[in-house]
């Protein structure tokens, strides 16, 4: 009897197989935001607008409508106190493990750090200079997300910057859940705003009364919060457009189909999740496939689950196994994992588009989420074609520094007069021409 995840299979032997995959790569691409002239992105639009004019009281009016809470501005911001208590309160033992996967973090961003070599010497040079100010989304409508305060707080803190402003929904009983709380106050961040959504992404780039503007805003979210960090993107900077978790498995006949379908599951159970398998084992496939019908029964949301696996995902059964490594750098997916044996590390070096790479069979994308040291915000949605995961040097911007005496420009003037009068731009070439009269 057929199962509805038969339909994922996409055997190379189909003589639609390639026409398939484009269009699971456009439905996972085309995911992370709203069509900006569908309803859910015209209504994103118009709170951007409501913000410009009526600041905190847009907060208040959203908060109501999306969240079901009622805020006045005061409230806004979580005290001090309720960090220290919600510090206070966590399990000793969670609390260790956070501190560990702070410090992993924070040795690694340093370790990759490029801030501290700005090069001043002779005619020309640059200087990395911190970002004043930054906002950091916290996720909290279907768990608490500590690892994203770690992986978006640290790097920023490695660069050097200042002001941090952390906001995230009051889905907690009104306000957020403690474990963000007390990941926040662990790191020494005490501006911490119950709100979420377009809402907090609007008054983080348009500041309001009691909401001062950030510099660039950083951090995952639904579709809503997506669409508002592109619209606002000028206003202010951004990370990038963070759509649903995605990962794509290279697995050939060394993969363990069990474990290979377990790190699927892991990604579409973020619901929304994209989970792929490239091999070019038939066996494989419909080992894989077996197995995940198998676990997805097991998971406590099954359901929503398996709505991702039949809408965003798929395993890709190709001819050869050199083919799935050029389709995956195609994909460009968030996280790519190398399961193939002893030939795993050089499959990973001809990949040329990915947020990260796992290398290796005891490489589960859960490691790199919590623990590594690299950050889990990485580009979806085939952003790896030019974007890379964020790390601190995304937190600094570099000022490129020319410092001509008289005999250099003497040098070079009559090129530059040349280039400018060619250009038509005859005030260009004067304010060179003019100091060499004297």
């Amino acid at each position: 009897m057929p199962h509805e995840l038969d339909q994922i299979l996409i055997l190379h032997s189909q003589p639609d197989f390639s026409e398939r995959l484009v269009q699971l790569r456009m439905a996972i691409c085309q995911a992370p935001t709203f069509n900006p002239r569908s309803k859910e992105g015209i209504k994103v639009a118009k709170i951007i607008d409501d913000f410009f004019e009526h600041g905190d009281q847009a907060v208040t009016k959203y908060t109501r409508e999306f969240d079901k809470v009622d805020l006045t501005p005061h409230e806004f911001l979580v005290s001090k106190k309720d960090l220290k208590i919600a510090h206070t309160e966590i399990d000793k033992d969670l609390l260790t493990s956070i501190r560990q996967a702070i410090e992993n973090v924070r040795k690694y961003q340093a370790k990759i750090f490029i801030g501290d070599k700005s090069n001043l010497s002779g005619e020309t040079g640059i200087k990395y200079t911190p970002i004043r100010r930054i906002g950091i989304c916290v996720p909290g409508a279907s768990a608490s997300l500590p690892s994203t305060v770690i992986m978006t707080v640290v790097p920023a803190q490695v660069a050097g910057v200042k002001e941090i402003a952390v906001v995230s929904p009051p889905r907690y009983n009104g306000s957020i859940h403690p474990v963000i709380l007390a990941a926040c106050h662990e790191l020494g961040i005490d501006e911490v705003y119950r709100i979420g959504g377009v809402q907090a992404v609007a008054a983080l780039a348009t500041g309001t009364d009691t909401i001062r503007g950030v510099d660039k805003i950083v951090g995952p979210g639904n579709m809503w919060v997506q669409t508002a960090k592109r619209l606002l993107f000028g206003e202010v900077g951004i990370d990038s457009i963070a759509g649903p978790s995605e990962v794509l498995i290279i697995a050939n006949d060394k993969a363990n189909p069990v474990w290979v379908a377990a790190d699927m599951l892991s990604q579409a159970e973020h619901a929304p999740g994209s989970a792929l398998a490239f091999t070019d084992s038939d066996e494989v496939g419909e080992k894989i496939l077996g197995e995940l019908k198998k676990q997805v029964g097991q998971l406590s949301r099954a359901d929503e689950t398996s709505e991702c696996l039949k809408q965003y995902s798929g395993i890709a059964v190709f001819n050869n196994l050199d083919h799935a490594i050029d389709k995956a750098s195609e994909f460009a997916v968030e996280h790519l994992q190398i399961q193939c044996g002893d030939e795993s590390r050089e499959i990973a070096d001809k990949i040329e588009n990915a947020g990260a790479i796992f290398i290796g069979e005891y490489s589960p994308v859960a490691v790199g989420d919590y623990w590594a040291g690299p950050s889990h915000t990485l580009p979806t949605g085939g952003g790896a074609r030019f974007s890379s995961a964020l790390t601190s040097n995304d937190f600094v911007k570099s000022i490129s520094i020319i410092e001509y005496g008289k005999e250099k420009l003497a040098e070079s003037a009559e090129d530059i007069i040349r280039l400018a009068e060619i250009e038509g731009l005859d005030a260009h070439a004067k304010s060179i021409r003019i100091r060499q009269e004297d």
